[in-house]
């Protein structure tokens, strides 16, 4: 944009100081010379002025759709069986985002233990940057070594296999309900 501005202003200048060389002495020429160059540096100025206003202001403008996108767009699932409804926050991990873009889902759920249900997704998860879980009821984690989810109704120990993938949000008492086919979708 600035070349463009400095080179319209050359050309601006150029025409006016042929136009004065044919009518006026000179003297007078030059000064009209100088003039349009004045203003021609002057334009300059201002279009920089004006791109620089304008870039702080993209900039600005662009950082705050960011942090309303951060605060609108965490990960949200629905589990969905026996007519009840669960809620998981997704956590930001490769693991947790490798499950989001496997959605939607209809998975048959297996009971495990006394405290568990889990379910295989179609596509292993990368577990690199994945934190390990707490122990706490409600979490929805993922056992590397078999490659299943857990949705965690009961308490449990964690081990360094175990990785969280998120929490619970709504609907944690229907955990212990689930049996037969789940319906798995994000929440947008």
């Amino acid at each position: 944009m600035k070349r463009k501005s400095t080179v319209l202003a050359l050309c601006l200048a150029s025409i006016l100081a042929g136009c004065q060389s044919q009518s006026a002495p000179a003297a007078s020429t030059e000064s009209s010379a100088a003039a349009v160059g004045a203003a021609t540096e002057e334009s300059v100025s201002n279009t920089t002025n004006a791109e620089e206003n304008g870039e702080a202001e993209d900039a600005e403008q662009t950082s705050e759709i960011q942090e309303a996108e951060g605060e609108e767009h965490s990960m949200m699932i629905q589990v969905q069986a026996n007519g009840n409804s669960i809620i998981f926050e997704l956590n930001d991990s490769q693991a947790a985002r490798g499950l989001y873009e496997q959605l939607p889902l209809t998975v048959e759920n297996e009971d495990f233990s006394n405290n568990e249900k889990t379910f295989y997704p179609p596509q292993k998860l990368n577990v690199g940057d994945a934190p390990h879980t707490d122990g706490s009821i409600g979490t929805l984690a993922y056992y590397e070594p078999w490659g299943d989810v857990v949705l965690f109704y009961g308490s449990y120990n964690p081990n360094g296999s175990l990785y969280e993938l998120g929490k619970v949000t709504e609907g944690s008492e229907f955990i212990r309900e689930i049996s037969g086919e789940m319906v798995i979708t994000a929440v947008e």
